[in-house]
């Protein structure tokens, strides 16, 4: 089986697959100061909440924007798994070429989602990501992963209201029924859910004008449901793109019967 896990700013999202089947996953807090045995016991606990076997895991994928974890997550792999994690970054094979002006800056969970929604859905595509940024990517009718743009996320321009203000209320993210709020906590909820929904269909409108052609927008991540139903340009909500791209990626540079390890040469 394979374990894929995508560490965020703020969550860590973790799957299992048996071949191309998700049979189960869950979230946990992105914490800077957890040793590799530590992630051990938690995986294992959650593994064993699931009624799988920990021994059954012999493959494990990572996509990580956290740069000090990926030796902690590395070492719990070889420690406890026995098996050297692929880490996407350069170097391993994506099937989509990457015309940033420097690939080596796009943050792995974007590739994961390029590589997965082109897979999955073709193009031209705009991929929207609702985590703790929000960035929108791009990608060609060819394949071609061709850039984006990023936000803040709803959450941390909400906490940043609340830290930043002498009276604003730190409030739930739920959608208002008007955009007329009728109190503050309305009012910021409105704030929170319409601007972002404005942004996005607006950002949306931007990217395929300048595509110059039609094309799918899909959504993805922790906070994007509540925000994509809203909209009037996303087509799709995936949840588990994610995940579904690491084991894309994970096919593509499948270690030989030999043994070898995957390559994340630079």
């Amino acid at each position: 089986m394979l374990l894929a896990i995508d560490v965020g700013n703020s969550n860590n999202v973790i799957g299992l697959f048996l071949d191309d089947k998700l049979l189960t996953h869950w979230r946990i807090r992105t914490e800077w100061n957890r040793t590799a045995d530590e992630y051990w016991v938690l995986i294992k606990e959650f593994i064993m909440l699931n009624k799988a076997d920990a021994e059954t895991i012999d493959a494990i994928v990572i996509s990580c924007v956290v740069p000090p974890l990926i030796p902690i997550l590395e070492e719990m792999s070889r420690k406890y798994f026995s098996c050297v994690p692929l880490i996407v970054g350069p170097g391993i094979k994506t099937g989509l070429p990457i015309l940033y002006r420097n690939p080596a800056e796009v943050g792995a969970d974007r590739i994961v989602n390029a590589v997965a929604g082109f897979e999955k859905y073709g193009g031209p595509l705009i991929i929207v990501d609702f985590g703790t940024a929000t960035t929108f990517d791009a990608v060609s009718k060819k394949g071609e992963y061709l850039g984006g743009a990023i936000f803040p996320g709803v959450q941390i321009s909400l906490e940043a209201l609340f830290r930043n203000t002498a009276k604003l209320p730190r409030v739930d993210l739920t959608a208002p029924g008007q955009a007329i709020g009728k109190s503050t906590v309305e009012s910021i909820q409105s704030g929170a859910v319409y601007g972002f929904v404005g942004m996005i269909d607006s950002m949306v409108a931007r990217f395929r004008d300048e595509l110059g052609q039609k094309a799918r927008a899909i959504a993805t991540g922790g906070n994007g449901q509540l925000i994509a139903s809203k909209t009037e340009t996303i087509e799709i909500f995936d949840p588990f793109l994610t995940l579904e791209g690491l084991r894309i990626l994970y096919e593509k540079n499948r270690p030989s019967a030999h043994g070898k390890k995957p390559d994340t040469a630079a």
